[in-house]
């Protein structure tokens, strides 16, 4: 059947569009399951799956080949006399994306959600029933939003059973170089235009979008604050809390000339001016009507909330959202339940409580409940990446030990890693350094203790980079 998805009609800032974006969907799949897509994961979990990304053939470059992934029963999972290599032939389940898949997991495991990234079939959405090893059903329940979101879209699953993807693009802030070198260029910023999709993950459809213009006031504008990217939408009751890469020039000084050495060229570009950013960023919404976009600034930070390939902030057991200045900050802020604002006399700041002495960079994390998580992090000057069980009430932290956490190819791997499994009171991290063999670790996040579960078999230029 043919599903009409209809862009929310918005006022102020908000762009009322002339336009329906539409897709295709399979209503569910045939064969001799009927019954094994759709609906809600309510089903007690049988399998921890465990996914692996591999370099691109023309460039080899780390995490951009493709995604496998592989389901272990639970048992399986924690014994490390056992030993999986999912990158030999037919192991891993190869999830449709040309470069690394986006997963998402249902709360049990027993559905992965992926929305292809780049190429013919980016923006793609895809359901799968995991069904132990590398059988993986896929539900038939596509829907394609590249038209909403483009072929490579940033989007997570912002609640159970309830995806989210976000896009910006047309944020300018142009030079003419006869203007810049007569010395009559003015600054004039376009603060690009925000798309958002709510998508239903539990009967794949699009029941929601809306677009409008970046909400930075004129003052903030002229200021010479810019974004560059939004990404890891999280919902809160009513509302809907999307990370910010913020930037910011300063106008006042005129355009800056450089010149290259080699070829001469010549190129203009604004001053910077990030030591002068007013603080951290988040984009609110109303939820789910998507309507009255607009900022709430901390005064906490001002590193980048916007993340990479993980989920960075999620709603605690109290309310609140708790937000990870990830991928390159060591701080947890707090946005209030009450307020839906920065809460900013609440800051986790991850070196103070491991009483670091260099920088700490926060690249994945995952909240469990009772103000209890896990971060993965790397440490300025230090090969390697590291875990840490953190308490947000006591803001206290206890670094954990494994035997690869010293190994310079982990950074790698952290740099791409996307999810952290949750069992109950077990997590589940595979690590293995870029092209070397590792172990999945299981992490009892009461007891604080680490068990090394199944051996994982590593390949060149490749790693496991989540857990579901």
């Amino acid at each position: 059947m043919n599903k009409t998805l209809f862009k929310t009609t918005l006022f102020g800032a908000v762009i009322a569009l002339s336009t329906m974006a539409s897709c295709t969907k399979n209503d569910g799949p045939g064969g001799e399951n009927p019954n094994a897509g759709s609906g809600p994961d309510t089903e007690a979990r049988q399998f921890i799956t465990l996914t692996a990304a591999f370099p691109d053939a023309e460039t080899n470059r780390a995490g951009d080949g493709g995604t496998l992934a592989h389901a272990l029963t639970l048992a399986e999972a924690s014994d490390a006399s056992k030993e999986l290599n999912i990158f030999a032939n037919g192991v891993g389940y190869a999830l449709r994306s040309e470069r690394t898949a986006r997963v998402q997991g249902s709360v049990n495991g027993n559905f992965l959600y992926n929305i292809q990234y780049t190429g013919a079939n980016g923006g793609v959405f895809n359901k799968y029933r995991v069904t132990g090893t590398n059988k993986f059903e896929d539900t038939n329940e596509e829907l394609n939003v590249a038209s909403i979101l483009s072929s490579s879209p940033r989007w997570v699953k912002a609640a159970e059973g309830v995806g989210v993807g976000v896009k910006i693009e047309g944020a300018s802030a142009p030079i003419d170089g006869a203007k810049a070198t007569a010395g009559t260029q003015t600054y004039d910023y376009v603060r690009g235009t925000v798309d958002v999709a709510i998508i239903d993950l539990n009967n794949p459809s699009v029941p929601n979008t809306t677009e409008f213009v970046f909400p930075f006031t004129d003052a903030e504008k002229a200021e010479g604050y810019t974004v560059g990217r939004v990404d890891v939408p999280v919902i809160n009751g009513n509302k809907l809390y999307i990370g910010c890469n913020i930037s910011k020039v300063d106008p006042s000084k005129g355009p800056q000339r450089s010149v290259n050495s080699e070829t001469q060229a010549v190129s203009w570009s604004w001053a910077n001016d990030a030591a002068n950013i007013k603080g951290t960023v988040t984009l609110v919404l109303d939820y789910p009507s998507l309507a009255n976009p607009k900022l709430i600034w901390s005064t906490q930070s001002k590193a980048a909330n916007h993340s990479y390939r993980t989920m960075t902030q999620y709603v605690g057991n109290d309310g609140n959202v708790y937000q990870a200045t990830a991928t390159s900050g060591s701080q947890i802020l707090r946005i209030s339940k009450s307020t839906s604002d920065y809460d900013n006399s609440y800051n986790f700041d991850l070196k103070t409580a491991l009483n670091k002495s260099n920088n700490l960079a926060i690249r994945a994390w995952r909240y469990f409940g009772e103000g209890k998580g896990l971060v993965l992090f790397t440490e300025t000057g230090v090969a390697g990446g590291y875990l840490a069980l953190i308490d947000l009430n006591a803001r206290t932290a206890t670094q954990l030990s494994t035997e690869v956490s010293s190994d310079a190819g982990l950074s790698t791997t952290f740099g791409q890693f996307q999810n952290i499994g949750v069992d109950g009171d077990l997590a589940y991290v595979p690590l293995t350094p870029s092209g070397k063999d590792g172990n999945l670790y299981i992490i009892n996040w009461k007891t604080n203790s680490v068990t090394k579960g199944i051996r994982l078999k590593g390949q060149a230029g490749s790693f496991f980079i989540g857990a579901y």
